[in-house]
């Protein structure tokens, strides 16, 4: 029998198979060969509700860890919590690396916030081909085209706690009553009330899967060299840069700093940062290797007296210093 993962708990993976949700357990050579099962996955289940075989997919995010979805949503607060750029670019940036199409909904509406916030929203994303939506899930504003857009999908809500993901899933389908929680008026942010990834049938042609809330994303998983695929508004310039490594951030001949004042500040704040997070990476997957270390290398049949690992990390520790100093005084200029 094939099936989907709703939702899963513990150790049991609740897949729903023709009209029932089913929860099943999971064959151990799967455990074994320790392959990666998340909400969302196809699967073939056998007889003894055990499942036997994880079938393709079609899309995948490492986090929050959902597969075959059909487009990102990332919900964001206008006010309580306050819209956070930085966290936005973020998400909008994971979509990207995954190619995964992406809607932004900007809840809380019903609250008084400036006018040109949302002029703002629109000045960016919007003209980055972005699709945007203004809703209040108190007063039921732009439900009716979130709705629309939401329409025979498979959809991951993904944001910070508190921004109204569950509410908004309410407000689509009253009947649902998922819990919420208010903001602490004391930090500024919500708690968590979604705990784990499921998929939620808003209604038979539109579904979602209502993620936890987290802010610890980090780009360090990629290479310095391929952040600027994240900016569309970045890497439009990268072609006519001097240098085919160009980083964008104090180079001779970049582009990309000629085209400056056409780039959103938040937006290459974002970058800079993610481009940090990015070198992390690099330093570990050049220097965290297994092989093992001797004090003696041969070339052209000679013995050469190696430097010793820790003189070494002395100066590896110096041009990372070097280069994070020029990141913050590129930031402070």
């Amino acid at each position: 029998m094939h099936g989907q993962i709703y939702k899963i708990y513990s150790d049991s993976y609740f897949v729903k198979i023709g009209e029932d949700i089913t929860p099943c357990k999971i064959r151990e050579v799967l455990k074994k060969q320790k392959l990666s099962v998340v909400t969302g996955d196809f699967v073939e289940v056998d007889n003894n509700e055990v499942i036997t075989k994880i079938l393709p997919r079609k899309s995948y995010i490492r986090r929050p860890a959902v597969a075959n979805v059909d487009q990102i949503v990332v919900v964001s607060a206008l006010k309580e919590p306050e819209l956070d750029f930085g966290q936005l670019n973020r998400y909008v940036s994971l979509a990207k690396y995954y190619q995964i199409p992406v809607i932004l909904c900007f809840n809380k509406e019903d609250l008084e916030h400036e006018n040109s916030l949302q002029d703002r929203i629109e000045q960016i994303y919007g003209n980055l081909g972005y699709k945007t939506v203004f809703t209040s899930a108190l007063e039921k504003k732009g439900i009716d085209y979130f709705s629309e857009l939401l329409t025979g999908k498979l959809s991951a809500l993904c944001g910070n706690s508190g921004v109204g993901k569950s509410s908004l899933i309410n407000a689509l389908n009253p009947n649902i009553k998922l819990r919420t929680q208010s903001v602490s008026e004391k930090l500024n942010r919500g708690t968590h009330t979604t705990r784990h990834c499921e998929i939620i049938e808003i209604s038979k042609s539109t579904r979602i899967i209502d993620t936890p809330g987290f802010s610890n994303l980090k780009f360090d998983f990629i290479l310095p060299k391929d952040v600027d695929i994240l900016f569309d508004e970045i890497y439009q310039y990268k072609n006519k840069c001097k240098y085919s490594d160009c980083l964008h951030i104090n180079e001779t001949g970049c582009e990309v700093l000629k085209n400056i004042d056409n780039i959103d500040y938040s937006r290459y704040e974002s970058y800079l940062e993610f481009v940090k997070e990015a070198f992390e990476y690099k330093e570990r997957v050049k220097y965290n290797g297994v092989k093992t270390e001797t004090h003696k290398k041969y070339h052209n049949e000679k013995s050469i007296v190696k430097i010793s690992d820790k003189k070494r990390q002395g100066g590896r520790n110096t041009q990372k210093q070097k280069l994070y100093r020029e990141f913050d005084e590129h930031g402070n200029e």
